[in-house]
C-alpha cells in the first residue's frame, strides 16, 4: 500500500483475481445446487443457457463464456446424446453445426428458473438493486478491460 493507505496496481490486480476466483466458485456450488434437481451440472446448465435464445456454433458458445472451445464440445456432445440439444445445419458455415436447445433441454432449464428467481431476489435484497447494478457494472468493466489490453507474454 502507498503511504496514503491506496494499494498499488499490482495488488488491485491480486485482490481482483482471488475475489474473482471466490465468486466463481461460490456461483458454481450454488449453480450446481440449483441444476442438480433439473437433472443438469453448471456446465450442462450454462452451455443450455447460451443456446435459450437462438442456435450458436460451439466456438460461439465458448467465446461467449470465456471457455475453451473443446470444453464446450464434450458438453455440447453429451447434451445431444441425452436428448437436451440437438444440432442443426448452419447456413454460415456447412462444417460449423448449430447447438440448439430440445423440449426436454428447454424444460431442464425451466426447472431451475424458480430456484435461481429466489437465489436473485436474495442478492438483491441482500445488496440492494442499485449496488447490485453497480457490481455487475464493475465487473462488466473488468472484463472489456481484459478484452482491450494485451496481456504480458
Amino acid at each position: 500500500m502507498t503511504e496514503t493507505g491506496e494499494r498499488s496496481a499490482a495488488e488491485l490486480l491480486s485482490s481482483s483475481a482471488l475475489t474473482v476466483f471466490r465468486l466463481n466458485g461460490q456461483v458454481l456450488e450454488v449453480a450446481e445446487r440449483m441444476a442438480r434437481p433439473a437433472g443438469l451440472t453448471a456446465s450442462r446448465w450454462q452451455v443450455l443457457g447460451a443456446v435459450l435464445r437462438e442456435p450458436l456454433p460451439v466456438a460461439g458458445i465458448a467465446r461467449a463464456m470465456g471457455i475453451t472451445r473443446q470444453s464446450v464440445q464434450r458438453i455440447a456432445d453429451r447434451l445431444v446424446s441425452d436428448g437436451l440439444a440437438e444440432y442443426r445445419p448452419n447456413p454460415a458455415h456447412s462444417r460449423a453445426k448449430l447447438l440448439a436447445p430440445t423440449d426436454a433441454g428447454r424444460a431442464a432449464v425451466r426447472r431451475i428458473v424458480p430456484a435461481h428467481q429466489l437465489l436473485a431476489t436474495r442478492l438483491a435484497e441482500e445488496l440492494g438493486t442499485e449496488e447490485f447494478q453497480r457490481a455487475l457494472e464493475a465487473l462488466e468493466k473488468l472484463s472489456a478491460a481484459f478484452d482491450r489490453i494485451e496481456p504480458p507474454a
